[in-house]
């Protein structure tokens, strides 16, 4: 792109080409429909033994850290909706250490489409839509104990967006941590498929000093904690102000900026391999 064109410009072309990509790779898979429809499947089924997990949990319990199988439930679908989209739209992103290794990225430099573009649309799988509906389901399972009006269905709205951007943001932010390392994918993967899991289940489990960095540091807490707290009717055990249920939006562009000047230190950081 030219550098007169203006911000708005660029977003726009990255988006087409991100969708253009991803596309190729959406007709690959849907070229062999039994082997797309029968990796779906077993995506949901898969994903469905975790809340099976939780529910046989609570076979023994009433109560879990204060809150029942439903609410769990309604943590549970929430942050699993907002991980599994970002992980199907750029988990790919993941795969910087091969690129860097293989000599991949330096073909990526070379074309009119920006690196990370590249780099989240390669290898899209529609597939991961079945993972996204089980999330789905659980969270649907869940609502009837929300007292449902206007404002807590914006509420929810703007908790699944800003949660999609903020695990967007994670999977981007400790990837790109492989500039200066090479590979360190099970490091990312401890802080996103870790911080996932962490998410379902109730922050009263958990000590104050992890509730904090959940919070302050690496804010997934604002994916389900604070707005699920708002649409259950609930105060923070930990004394958090009322204001935090509505700001998963500040969180995550907060963590927006801060994913651009990692991501931008990095790729300057980047040496070609020379192959």
């Amino acid at each position: 792109m030219a550098e007169a064109d203006t911000p708005a410009a660029y977003l726009a072309h990255a988006v087409r080409s991100y969708w253009l990509i991803a596309a190729l790779w959406i007709r690959a898979a849907m070229a062999y429909p039994v082997s797309f429809w029968t990796m779906t499947v077993g995506g949901v089924l898969i994903t469905f033994l975790d809340f099976v997990a939780i529910w046989l949990m609570f076979s023994h319990i009433d109560t879990y850290g204060g809150f029942t199988l439903r609410e769990v439930a309604l943590l549970y679908g929430v942050t699993s909706i907002a991980f599994r989209v970002a992980d199907m739209l750029v988990g790919s992103v993941e795969k910087i250490g091969q690129k860097v290794r293989s000599g991949d990225l330096d073909a990526m430099m070379t074309k009119p489409v920006p690196v990370l573009v590249q780099l989240c649309a390669d290898r899209f799988e529609l597939r991961r839509l079945g993972q996204i509906a089980q999330g789905i389901a659980v969270f649907a399972w869940a609502a009837p104990i929300v007292d449902w009006n206007p404002q807590r269905l914006l509420v929810l709205v703007m908790t699944l967006v800003s949660g999609v951007l903020i695990y967007f943001c994670v999977f981007i932010t400790f990837s790109t941590i492989q500039f200066w390392t090479t590979d360190a994918s099970e490091f990312a993967n401890a802080f996103t498929y870790g911080g996932n899991t962490i998410m379902q289940y109730p922050m009263t489990i958990f000590p104050r000093e992890v509730v904090r960095s959940l919070t302050y540091l690496l804010p997934l807490a604002f994916v389900n904690w604070y707005p699920c707290l708002f649409l259950l009717g609930l105060t923070d055990p930990y004394g958090a102000p009322d204001w935090f249920r509505f700001a998963s939006p500040l969180a995550a562009l907060a963590l927006v900026g801060l994913t651009a000047l990692v991501w931008r230190q990095g790729l300057r950081r980047y040496r070609s391999t020379g192959s």
